[in-house]
């Protein structure tokens, strides 16, 4: 599955582990107000979370989540504390020297906003290092790994607060997930890729085909898991030709061959443009056409060319953090996720109109709009030998589930 999406882009802090980032940590401290004051009324302290990008003297500039930035004068006599990742008072903060505050540190800014609103003069700096943060995401990340478990969603039970869910070769095996009051249960928000825009959400809002990942205790025998945290996400398999490429909007128009429906994909930063090379394009082609056969003589269909048991990663959308995938069902070739992993990583300039693409995606703020996860490109032969069976491959290889022993997703709880 693409949950194997290679430890190559592990440092990319996208399937990061942004859950255990500070926005959450920092809202916890004090009240976040506005960020710009009206030139007419008295400056009231306003809150401003982010990300240390440079620094001069007592001069910082920070850039939150959403992109923006802002100027950081730190006051002379300001109460500059450090806290550690997952901290959400500050009874256990310490004091700190701004000479030791570096690029990529996590700090909340508080103080008086300029009229600008693009600078403020802080009297109170909240820090955590990078570097624990790193860390910790990594413990995190091991831990969805070892003790995490997914795939596609089959049934909810509210009323007995389960989930089953496929998993494994084919989806043959199915896994109860039990959530307790105690459960910790996420939802990507439309347009995001990113685990740390995922949204509190509950059980009901999940639905049969759905692709979950869920962390917890396993039983025994590896059937049932009581989860202490699920993120799950409704994703879009699109296939079908190019008809625009729109650099500027860094977005491409297809016409999905499913629902002959034109749909605006928005490539991001976080998506992952591949290109098949044309031979094996044409060998995925003549197991989806079910003409060969793969090495341990088992059928090369659109099962055989599925994604095996994935190998292990985070828990979610495919990105970053994605250790490279197992082999196929019972042994024989590589799976999908393992060739998209050797497959170059092409740019929007190198789409074009005509072009055949499969797609992986969220769903975008409007019906006929996507973000995309995974554009492939090349896929002209798959295509014209099994739409269906070359959109279901590279779903069932792109997922939030693993495997057998769970195999992770794309953006580890990022």
């Amino acid at each position: 599955m693409l949950s194997t999406r290679v430890r190559s882009r592990a440092t990319r802090s996208v399937f990061v582990f942004g859950f255990v980032l500070c926005s959450a940590v920092f809202a916890g401290l004090v009240p976040v107000a506005a960020t710009a004051q009206d030139a007419a009324t008295p400056a009231k302290p306003v809150t401003f979370l982010g990300t240390v990008q440079t620094l001069s003297g007592n001069n910082i500039t920070v850039k939150n989540d959403a992109g923006a930035t802002m100027q950081v004068t730190v006051e002379e006599n300001a109460r500059l504390l450090r806290i550690e990742p997952g901290q959400k008072t500050l009874a256990g903060a310490s004091p700190f020297s701004l000479t030791d505050l570096q690029a990529g540190d996590r700090v909340m800014a508080r103080g008086a906003a300029n009229p600008d609103g693009k600078s403020l003069a802080a009297n109170m700096l909240v820090a955590i290092k990078g570097a624990d943060i790193a860390q910790k995401q990594e413990h995190e990340r091991e831990d969805w790994q070892k003790n995490g478990t997914g795939g596609l969603v089959k049934a909810v039970d509210t009323s007995a607060g389960t989930v089953t869910v496929s998993t494994g070769a084919g989806g043959t095996r199915t896994i109860t997930i039990h959530v307790s009051p105690t459960t910790i249960v996420r939802r990507y928000a439309p347009g995001s890729v990113k685990f740390d825009q995922a949204i509190k959400s509950t059980l009901d809002q999940i639905k049969p085909g759905d692709q979950l990942r869920a962390r917890g205790s396993k039983g025994a025998d590896g059937s049932t898991l009581e989860a202490e945290e699920i993120v799950s996400g409704n994703f879009l398999n699109l296939a079908g030709a190019i008809q625009a490429v729109d650099a500027n909007a860094s977005t491409i128009t297809l016409t999905d061959a499913a629902t002959k429906k034109p749909v605006v994909v928005t490539i991001t930063p976080d998506s992952e443009v591949k290109k098949l090379d044309p031979a094996v394009a044409q060998r995925i082609a003549a197991r989806l056409s079910g003409g060969a056969k793969r090495p341990d003589g088992a059928p090369g269909g659109a099962a055989g060319a599925a994604a095996g048991p994935g190998g292990a990663g985070g828990p979610g959308p495919s990105g970053a953090d994605h250790p490279a995938g197992g082999r196929g069902p019972g042994g024989g070739g590589p799976d999908f996720q393992q060739v998209l992993a050797r497959a170059p990583s092409v740019t929007l300039k190198d789409l074009q109109k005509g072009n055949m693409v499969i797609v992986v995606a969220t769903e975008g703020q409007t019906p006929v709009s996507a973000t995309a996860i995974t554009v492939v490109a090349g896929v002209e032969p798959m295509l014209q030998a099994s739409t269906s069976g070359s959109q279901a491959m590279l779903s069932s290889s792109w997922n939030l589930g693993g495997g057998e022993g769970g195999g992770g997703g794309g953006e580890a709880p990022q």
